[in-house]
């Protein structure tokens, strides 16, 4: 059955029999539609004119969406950490003695030496990988807004709604009033 084919008699009972097996079996709508080759909408109106409901699951669906995305959350400042710990050592690489080494001439010699400090280019790169982490572990979990811009909203949302309450109030009194 491919998404849009007209929906014979033969094939909506095929359909609905399917529906039945899938539904019994706790498969999502979605999951349903996919099986069957069927839009979303296409099963819930099959779905609707043999009983079936797929409304109740949706409080189970809006539950485990939020349990993921909060362990989502949790993985992603647990990550932003290890970035930011990769961020600090390699800064601290920057002024520390660097160990080189070179396999060279013509018998292939192993040869080491220790610099007081990266070279000019090596710091470059140590400072990319430094910036990359930072501005990576930065997008993961930014900051909090410490400016007091929310809470200010905050206030003057309560503060609107509290002078609407008395307008309104005000404005019955009145009513009430002209009404006597």
């Amino acid at each position: 059955m491919a998404k849009g084919d007209p929906i014979t008699d033969e094939k909506r009972e095929e359909i609905r029999k399917r529906i039945r097996e899938l539904h019994a079996e706790g498969k999502s709508r979605n999951f349903i539609a996919k099986a069957l080759g069927r839009s979303g909408r296409t099963i819930s109106e099959e779905a609707g004119h043999i009983g079936i409901s797929f409304a109740a699951r949706a409080g189970q669906v809006a539950a485990a969406t939020e349990v993921r995305q909060a362990d989502l959350a949790d993985r992603r400042a647990a990550f932003a950490v290890k970035l930011q710990d990769i961020a600090e050592r390699e800064a601290a690489k920057l002024s520390e003695p660097l160990l080189y080494w070179d396999w060279g001439g013509k018998d292939h010699e192993f040869d080491t030496h220790l610099a007081p400090e990266p070279t000019p280019a090596d710091k470059r790169a140590l400072m990319g990988t430094v910036a990359t982490a930072l501005d990576r572990s930065l997008k993961l979990v930014p900051p909090k807004d410490e400016s007091g811009v929310e809470e200010g909203l905050a206030l003057i949302t309560q503060l609107m709604s509290g002078l609407t309450a008395v307008y309104k109030a005000h404005q019955q009194d009145q009513e009430a009033d002209e009404g006597a």
